[in-house]
């Protein structure tokens, strides 16, 4: 197991830079005005631990360690403590719902309870609702929608890896994966979109070293889904190390985007592959001075008319400047497929 230096070593850092936040507790950080960036609190055990697992008592309503009441309880307290707090922007209910007790009947009985809940004690974070199967699935509430007291902050949740579907994704054709997997999220989240409702891509994520064929592969299909639905997501991770977990001291974070000393980013490259991904490419707003684009996953960048030459194409990344350009227009945009490059 790879370990990093003592933690006292990047406590080094906090003190340079942020030193009124050392002998705060958590929750009196999240609510400091010296963060420079919006909260989704996210109540993920029950049970202190490392996540998740299917046998967890975790998992599901009325589990081992998942007690309804306390949890909605639990909810209220927290929505009322960061009531008014401007750094906290949303509440995800809980952290990838899973088990043999999982149902729908359920999942709408419980989810709406603290849903109101949420909503009872702070008027205006979003609420966040994730699905079933690890958050991979809200295909049931296609028919069957979620009835709330209040509109306009909900938000439904999905998380996307490439290891949910074993190692397709290195062993097969990857335009053939990336089809049936996009199907499948089409049947199981993305027909929200169609709808009008939000939809949070609240985890994806690679093993930042590089070297995963099936995390690089998968990458370029989720990357191009992203752009062509323009949707809000979240990254796992971006811790470059732990002080502990799971018994083990300074573990490494592979999956993280810093690097282990919390200072320096761990894969460049992977930065520049999401960069198109940060910028808002259909809203919010109304749509005015349109333009289309070709992206490429594979790199990120988007392809333009050479400024050195005007009939050739070069791949470059896409500035605001650039979008508006009037020759940029001549482009179709064109998310699918047929622009994902083999690796």
């Amino acid at each position: 197991m790879t370990r990093i230096k003592p933690k006292h070593i990047y406590i080094v850092g906090f003190k340079t830079n942020n030193p009124s936040m050392i002998d705060i507790s958590l929750i009196e950080a999240f609510k400091t005005d010296e963060l420079f960036f919006k909260l989704n609190t996210y109540n993920h055990l029950t049970k202190p631990g490392w996540c998740c697992a299917n046998d967890d008592g975790n998992g599901f309503f009325g589990d081992q360690f998942f007690d309804p009441t306390v949890w909605t309880a639990a909810l209220r307290k927290m929505a009322a403590t960061f009531d008014g707090v401007f750094n906290v922007v949303g509440m995800s209910l809980r952290n990838e719902l899973r088990g043999p007790k999982q149902n729908v009947n359920d999942w709408f009985k419980y989810m709406q309870q603290g849903a109101e809940a949420v909503h009872s004690a702070n008027k205006n974070v979003l609420v966040i609702l994730s699905g079933l199967n690890f958050d991979a699935d809200l295909s049931f509430v296609r028919s069957r929608p979620v009835n709330l007291s209040f509109t306009r902050k909900l938000v439904f949740e999905l998380h996307w890896y490439a290891f949910s579907d074993g190692n397709l994704w290195a062993t097969s054709n990857p335009n053939d994966i990336c089809g049936r997997v996009l199907k499948r999220l089409g049947n199981r989240g993305n027909f929200l979109l169609n709808k009008g409702l939000p939809l949070f891509l609240s985890e994806f994520g690679i093993d930042q070293r590089g070297g995963n064929a099936n995390d690089n592969r998968y990458l370029g299909c989720l990357s191009g889904w992203a752009a062509e639905n323009d949707v809000d997501w979240s990254l796992w991770a971006l811790t470059g190390s732990y002080y502990l977990r799971e018994g083990v001291v300074g573990m490494i974070e592979y999956y993280g985007a810093l690097d282990s000393d919390w200072n320096s980013v761990r894969n460049s490259s992977f930065l520049q592959q999401i960069s198109l991904l940060q910028s808002p490419l259909q809203g919010p707003g109304p749509k005015t001075d349109a333009f289309n684009l070709v992206f490429h996953p594979l790199t990120g960048l988007c392809l333009v008319r050479s400024l050195n030459d005007k009939t050739m194409l070069t791949l470059e990344q896409r500035t605001e400047k650039q979008g508006h350009d009037d020759s940029d227009k001549l482009f179709k945009s064109r998310f699918h497929m047929e622009d994902y490059v083999h690796l």
